[in-house]
């Protein structure tokens, strides 16, 4: 492995050559992915390239759910745990740009063990996602038509995401850039529209908030609440994807904290803000949302434009979630895919799937994790709601592990610092409210791993809910110790921890050329971006 100590200075511009040494691979091999993302794409990667048909469709099974209060209280604290998760990961990504990010970042900062369970939890948590996309992106292609059975809907978006992953990080940087531009504006005319409608400027009636009062503000009080905290988890997931572009992003000194600070804002907006409107433009008893028993579901927001006597918009919307799942499902593949090839490149995988070609595309990973995306024909066996509830279930638990890990890894990355005596100043990105943030971050996801499914216990107890909603715990677990045992790793001391290796970036500046930014220098930073 290339080694870089204290002192060694590296050009970190758009002109870095695309083929540099690995720094992740053993013996000092060439890194396969290229350093081709610029800073427009990652930033409209994680500001678009989450939302896809499982925000556009599942918006709608969370409010059945919850209610409109419901979900904006879920979606609100789980927004507030995605702030302080970017704000540690763009901390980390910024000084320490590896392909893995904090898979690496869980070797190098803790024990191998750990990345090995992280690694596959991660790769797990994408193909869920992948599934998911496959199913919702069927069940609304089937609100216009049922010509096209459902398996065959599946098959045909099979096809087109693996054709896409395979034309390179650039081509799928430009597709995605643009792709996530056109559905942030679909959503900003919705929103608009959504205004109009509820004021009664459009419509047949005023709605005003008569469906807070009539069904309810709350689908099930606190419990409702609770259920949908897994679903928040998964359309969150996607924000920490930034750390992992990180890896191929030609400048990522500016590149990640530009996408941390400017981001997280516009992703709370687009996120909260679409549970506000489709709360007051819906009632969650409406039978058209997606549920358990669900064969075919519309999108809340071409439920929402329908019922306002808008039948071209509502098509246009509907027209835009096939559109979306394009941008999703790269997205999904292209994590899924760059997490499965570092974990083969350093011996936690099959050596087949960290292959590449000449133009950097990961092509056994990508297949490996499209083949297995195939369980999305699992719901031609039963209800398609009842196979997307589960898998959304999974993933989210999944995503509250992944991001308690990075909270957990970047205390032990500044503790490391202080042991070897590096100044925290000198840092060209700082976490916001370290170390109080973190740590109350981190006690947070943990709560949210055992609370999400505490409904099972209700009377009557559900086995199945149960095996769901905590099924990942031990097994994660069991991947920890059982590579632990097998390998034989050690946790890696404090004072032993490397803190150097794949640094792009010379800390050895004088004193105030990096800039002591004051948390309300900090604060403006983010908001205004």
């Amino acid at each position: 492995m290339t080694e870089f100590k204290k002192g060694d200075a590296f050009v970190d511009t758009e002109t870095t050559s695309p083929r540099d040494y690995s720094d992740d691979a053993p013996g000092g091999e060439f890194n396969p992915l290229h350093r081709k993302l610029k800073s427009r794409h990652l930033q409209m990667i994680a500001i678009g390239g989450i939302i896809g048909p499982g925000l556009l469709v599942g918006s709608g099974n969370a409010l059945r759910l919850a209610g409109p209060a419901g979900i904006l209280i879920s979606f609100s604290l789980v927004g507030i745990i995605v702030f302080f998760v970017m704000q540690s990961l763009g901390e980390l990504a910024t000084i320490i740009p590896v392909s893995g990010s904090f898979i690496d970042y869980g070797a190098r900062f803790f024990d191998p063990a750990l990345s090995f369970a992280l690694g596959w939890a991660y790769w797990y948590l994408w193909l869920t996602v992948l599934a998911n996309e496959y199913n919702a992106i069927s069940l609304v292609v089937m609100y216009w038509t049922e010509v096209v059975p459902q398996w065959g809907w599946i098959l045909i978006f099979w096809t087109l995401f693996i054709s896409l992953s395979m034309l390179g990080v650039l081509a799928y940087g430009e597709v995605e850039f643009w792709l996530s531009l056109i559905k942030v504006i679909s959503l900003t005319v919705f929103f608009i529209l959504a205004i109009a409608i509820s004021a009664g400027g459009i419509g047949p009636q005023k709605i005003g908030f008569k469906y807070w009062h009539n069904p309810g503000a709350f689908a099930d009080s606190i419990n409702g609440v609770a259920r949908t905290f897994v679903i928040a988890g998964t359309l969150y997931a996607g924000t920490e994807m930034v750390g992992i572009t990180a890896g191929e992003s030609a400048n990522p000194r500016r590149a990640v904290p530009r996408a941390i600070n400017q981001v997280f804002w516009r992703i709370l907006i687009f996120y909260v803000g679409m549970m506000f409107f489709i709360g007051i433009l819906i009632p969650y008893t409406d039978e058209r949302l997606l549920g358990k028993n669900s064969k075919t579901a519309a999108s809340p927001l071409t439920i929402a434009l329908s019922d306002a006597q808008i039948a071209p918009a509502a098509h246009l919307i509907n027209g835009l979630i096939v559109v979306s799942v394009i941008s999703a499902g790269n997205s999904s593949l292209y994590v899924a895919s760059r997490t499965i090839t570092h974990m083969a490149r350093n011996g936690m995988a099959p050596k087949l799937l960290g292959k590449a070609d000449k133009r950097g595309v990961p092509w056994a990973a990508l297949l490996f994790t499209n083949i297995f995306a195939s369980i999305a024909f699992l719901s031609q066996s039963s209800s398609a709601g009842t196979l997307y509830s589960a898998l959304i279930t999974l993933s989210g638990v999944a995503t509250f592990i992944v991001w308690a890990v990075i909270e957990f890894v970047h205390i032990r990355f500044r503790k490391a610092l202080r042991a070897q005596g590096e100044r925290v100043e000198d840092l060209p990105f700082r976490a916001l409210f370290h170390p109080y943030g973190t740590y109350a971050c981190l006690a947070a996801n943990i709560f949210l791993i055992f609370f999400q499914g505490y409904t099972c216990f209700l009377n009557p107890f559900s086995g199945q809910d149960f095996v769901i909603n905590y099924i990942l715990l031990p097994v994660f677990v069991l991947f920890y110790f059982a590579y632990k045992f097998w390998n034989k790793t050690e946790i890696v001391k404090i004072e032993d921890i490397d803190i150097w290796t794949g640094r792009r970036e010379d800390l050895s500046k004088p004193e105030g050329e990096m800039a002591k930014q004051s948390i309300f220098h900090k604060i403006k930073n983010i908001v205004v971006g």
